[in-house]
């Protein structure tokens, strides 16, 4: 698994608990397989917050490319500015 600051693990936190980010984007941006995502959020999470987050994106078909309705076009917020940077700049 890639080496991670804790900045860069927040924000796969984050993109992870977002239902349009899919794991192919985590992947694209981090180097992270779905498997290291789960792994991650099971070492950085709370067993119950590891827990509800598990059961809302199992079968979430927004959360794999693959399984999502043409409809959904992209895998970011419509009002996310793009900049190119791998990680969101924080205020």
């Amino acid at each position: 698994m890639t080496k991670l600051n804790q900045i860069e693990i927040d924000r796969v936190i984050e993109m992870a608990w977002e239902d349009r980010t899919p794991f192919e984007a985590i992947k694209f941006q981090f180097g992270l397989t779905e498997k290291n995502v789960i792994d991650l959020m099971r070492r950085e999470m709370k067993s119950k917050s590891f827990a509800h987050w598990r059961k809302r994106v199992q079968g979430r078909k927004t959360k794999h490319f693959k399984l999502r309705d043409d409809s959904v076009n992209r895998f970011k917020c419509s009002r996310q500015r793009s900049t190119g940077n791998k990680i969101s700049k924080r205020n």
